[in-house]
């Protein structure tokens, strides 16, 4: 059983996905000074700032982060909120358009450009709609002068010189509907087409969700669209935001070039604002669905928040994340002490549904229960914390540990003065040009963060917590399964529970431990043998215990090291008459250590940036965590206590369990859920380790043997390999490393894994899952089978599989008409049996299921008989290329990569010879890999329809 967390369940707290903007990194200070908690935020003298004579602002920075690469934006100040009746869903719409025909680039020929030089569509080349605001990015390397000055060309083609051609508007329709069809048509969707009025006021947002209305979407007259365009794209609306490794003076030259002759309109349409309206009175609204799967209640409670746009919103925005993080603690407090009314609890403050509305803040209050009768007793639950908090505040010793981790990341943050990603300057800009929010400095909010975490006091943090709790603006939004509408609490028992909760209330009592986590340092081990592994600057040291390292020291991040590790066995190890009763074994390690639980442990690392953590997969146990260079035997320290005095916890193992029954109750209601157990099963071998467990099997979980798998899994180290990547000093870390990894306990067994089955079933397989309300299909094609695993046959699978990626969007999207975004991905896998994998799948409606199914096996024949186009290969071999140049400088890339190699007995070098292996990539070579892998003999179709 793997530990699952309701989060998805919490979705309907934000309602809308909304795109955080919110720069993070803080790079070195200079000295600036920080006045007066009054004072005006100074400007950021690294970031130019202009505006044309017609009115477009611009954004430029210099950033090298990454190297010779640059991010440009093209934001326009207009959404969904300005289209009229008949234009519901056009400001969405015209986005998609940007994409199918511009004055300089002409139907599909930007993605073809684009996708020719590196730049991949979607993950990296992408825009959004939203209700005030239409964004375009395009990441884009920058060591390519063309390449580089058509980024500008392309921005400014999206900003004014959209082709609306009637016939590539009729053929997006199609698009536009599959992209509600596949992101929407569920329960979740179908709620919140009940909420929307509750949680809006029945105001502007709630008639214009930037979808749109499908009716509209498929029958408007082009004119519509062309209007939309005409109105609100215009330069006076428009900002260009422009970070990266370029010359400064060059960028503004080519915005002015480019964007300088852009108009506006002769008599603008108003740009007019849009507010929530109050509600005196509390709201309570019940919704249902058939499936849903969850219990769930959520409370707003809504304020006008005062911006000024200036420090003193800087100090709420501390104190605030001071509070939530408090709360945080307090409920998971209580959720592991086992007599929480809710399985799950959740406080935060902030923005009302992520930012939807400038200028207004609320109090998200969620709790989950095991029954739709208990939802008035969990909303209780979770708001006597919320009244404690409000009555009596938080403590002295609570606000230190929060302190202490705000000034560690804000030091971390200093730390990384020339490693600021340019993505984050991008998202202040946005911002700043959306909503008039200041543009910190990092040097200035680095200086201003360390005086407010010295100078916000207790009294002040608890009197900002009362007032998160004035029962202002009052919404409470209870959901269930609809098979349990009789059981839900009446409106009246939700308000009393909301008003009652606080009675009663005593202050909250701290259960901080004042002990080390380790009582005494380990015997060290020694360093028994040490080479290099020439090229890639990696050293590879044996210790006595017969445990190897592998470390790659890197300058990519000032302030991060990060390793893993493992070893074979893993639950692979346990017979399958004890699988089930050991299957709590993977938890254990994030139950605590020894005598500290989770929260005390929190408390104990206060201020350090140390984290270590365990885990057991199929085949394998380990150890994983980071840290900052200075907190590195913090870290080494937990993987020594985690691996030699894990924590048995009969409280916690309790509430796991009854989290794991609230999913499995009601899991069979979702046709998501059954189409991905059917998968399993099938792509398995039916095996009984792959499939969820049923609530009868559940009880079967043993904490006792499970308890005793984890240690005995644990109990010897000398067959694990860590890999460590980040910027550390070889010789430095050697005594830690004797210390920690030398130190866990060895008894020199020799194992390895066995091979428990779970083959996918052979042959030509089809499974039909017809369950569901929606008209709404999803289709997954999968062709498997055993496969002689090497760099180069992984290398033209993943070829073989971008280039039917390619073929597939092409011909479903946007010849048929018929899907939004289909995938291809491509898997393979060589223990504990070479195998690969390669997938196609989408969804669509259920009558055009046959029709694209036959259409993806048609390319895939076409492929077969003339192979890959020359443009495809060269867009393959640009894309991946460009994407390693990325990675090579990344730490998180290394890890993965490096432990993978040694995991798999690898040459660790290959990736040196990338570029001579992308040569042998060919259209003949595609051709070939798609005649001996996308064969039939094993093929499994997938299909998901609904009921009716």
């Amino acid at each position: 059983m793997k530990r699952r967390f309701l989060l998805l369940t919490l979705a309907a707290t934000s309602v809308f996905q909304v795109t955080s903007i919110q720069a993070q990194a803080q790079p070195k200070p200079k000295q600036a000074a920080v006045k007066a908690a009054t004072d005006k935020i100074p400007a950021d003298p690294d970031v130019k700032i202009g505006k044309l004579s017609n009115g477009l602002t611009y954004y430029i920075r210099k950033n090298s982060e990454p190297k010779n690469r640059a991010v440009l934006y093209m934001a326009l100040k207009a959404g969904s909120l300005m289209e009229t009746d008949a234009q519901q869903g056009l400001a969405h719409f015209t986005e998609h358009m940007a994409f199918n025909g511009t004055k300089d680039f002409p139907k599909n020929e930007l993605i073809n450009y684009l996708q020719k030089a590196g730049v991949k569509f979607g993950a990296d080349l992408n825009a959004y709609t939203s209700f005030d605001q239409t964004v375009y990015q395009l990441p884009i390397p920058t060591d390519s002068a063309a390449l580089f000055k058509n980024g500008f060309k392309i921005l400014a083609n999206w900003a004014g010189h959209i082709r609306m051609e009637d016939a590539d508007i009729d053929e997006e329709r199609g698009v536009i509907v599959e992209e509600d069809r596949q992101r929407g048509k569920n329960a979740q969707s179908r709620m919140q087409k009940e909420l929307l009025p509750v949680l809006l006021g029945n105001s502007r947002y709630a008639a214009r969700i930037p979808i749109g209305k499908l009716d509209i979407i498929q029958n408007f007259k082009h004119n519509e669209i062309k209007q939309f365009y005409k109105d609100w794209y215009r330069p006076n609306l428009q900002a260009v935001i422009a970070v990266g490794d370029f010359d400064v003076a060059q960028v503004e030259a080519l915005i002015k070039e480019n964007f300088g002759p852009l108009t506006n309109p002769a008599k603008p349409r108003p740009h007019e604002k849009y507010d929530l309206p109050d509600n005196k009175e509390p709201i309570v609204k019940l919704v249902t669905d058939k499936e849903f799967p969850y219990n769930v209640v959520l409370t707003f409670i809504r304020h006008r928040a005062k911006v000024t746009n200036g420090i003193p919103d800087i100090r709420k925005g501390i104190i605030t994340s001071m509070i939530n993080s408090m709360m945080s603690s307090r409920l998971l407090e209580l959720k592991q002490k086992g007599t929480a009314p809710f399985v799950e609890g959740q406080f935060s403050y902030g923005a009302y549904q992520g930012g939807l509305v400038p200028g207004i803040d609320a109090a998200t209050i969620v709790a989950v229960t095991k029954d739709p009768g208990e939802l008035a007793k969990g909303l209780s639950g979770v708001m006597t914390e919320v009244e404690r908090m409000a009555q009596f505040g938080f403590i002295a010793s609570e606000l230190d540990v929060v302190k202490k981790n705000m000034e560690a990341g804000n030091e971390k943050n200093y730390r990384e003065m020339d490693k600021i990603p340019s993505n984050s300057f991008v998202q202040a800009y946005l911002k700043n040009f959306m909503y008039n929010a200041p543009i910190v400095s990092p040097e200035f909010r680095y200086t201003l963060t360390k005086q407010l975490l010295a100078d916000i006091t207790l009294a002040e943090v608890n009197e900002f917590a009362k007032k998160m709790a004035a029962p202002e603006n009052i919404t409470i939004i209870a959901q269930a399964p609809d098979k349990d509408k009789a059981k839900l609490p009446t409106e009246a028992q939700l308000l009393d529970a909301l008003r009652n909760s606080g009675k009663g209330v005593t202050a909250y009592v701290d259960n901080a431990v004042n002990k080390p986590l380790l009582e005494k340092k380990p015997v060290p081990g020694k360093i028994t043998a040490e080479e290099k592994i020439q090229g890639i600057d990696v050293t590879k040291l044996t210790l006595s215990n017969g445990v190897k390292v592998y470390l790659k020291p890197t300058t990519f991040k000032n302030d991060q090291i990060i390793f893993s590790s493992f070893a074979e066995g893993g639950t692979s190890l346990a017979e399958d008459k004890d699988y089930m009763a050991t299957n709590y074994a993977g938890n254990i390690g994030g139950d605590g250590i020894g005598e500290f639980e989770n929260t005390q442990l929190r408390k104990m690392l206060a201020g350090s940036t140390a984290g270590g953590s365990v885990y057991i997969s199929s085949l394998h146990q380990g150890y994983s965590g980071s840290a900052s260079p200075k907190d590195l035997e913090t870290a080494l320290q937990l993987i020594y206590a985690h691996g030699t005095n894990p924590r048995k916890d009969p409280i916690l193992f309790k509430k796991n369990m009854d989290e794991f029954k609230v999913y499995l109750q009601n899991a069979d209601d979702s046709p998501e859920n059954v189409y991905g157990d059917t998968i399993t099963s099938v792509m398995s071998g039916n095996n009984l380790r792959e499939r969820k467990p049923t609530l009868a099997e559940l009880d079967q979980i043993s904490l006792d043997r499970s308890f005793e798998f984890f240690k005995e899994r644990f109990a010897d180290a000398s067959g694990q390999t860590f890999v460590f990547v980040g910027n550390f000093d070889v010789e430095k870390i050697k005594p830690l490393l004797e210390t920690y990894l030398g130190g866990l306990p060895a008894t020199g067994r020799k194992e390895t894994f066995v091979d428990r089955g779970g083959k996918p079933l052979t042959g030509n397989v089809t499974r039909i899952v017809k369950k569901g309300i929606e008209d709404k299909a999803q289709v997954r094609l999968f062709f498997h089978g055993d496969y002689q695993y090497s760099v180069e046959n992984n290398l033209q699978l993943s070829a073989l599989s971008d280039v039917l990626e390619f073929k597939v969007l092409e011909r479903l999207r946007e010849k048929e008409s018929g899907v939004y975004s289909p995938n291809v991905g491509v898997s393979y896998e060589k223990l504990p049996h070479p195998y690969y994998t390669l997938t196609i799948s989408f969804s669509c409606a259920s009558a055009n299921v046959d029709k694209l199914v036959a259409a993806a096996l048609d390319e895939i024949e076409k492929i077969k008989k003339e192979g890959a186009t020359a443009v495809d290969i060269e867009k393959f071999r640009a894309e991946s290329t460009r994407a390693m140049e990325v990675s090579l400088r990344e730490n998180n890339f290394w890890l993965s990569y490096l432990s993978s190699k040694f995991k798999n007995n690898e040459d660790p070098t290959t990736v040196l010879r990338q570029a001579e292996r992308l040569k042998q990539v060919t259209e003949a070579s595609v051709k070939a890999a798609a005649v001996k892998y996308l064969g039939n003999a094993n093929y499994f179709k997938a299909i998901l329809v609904p009921e009716k």
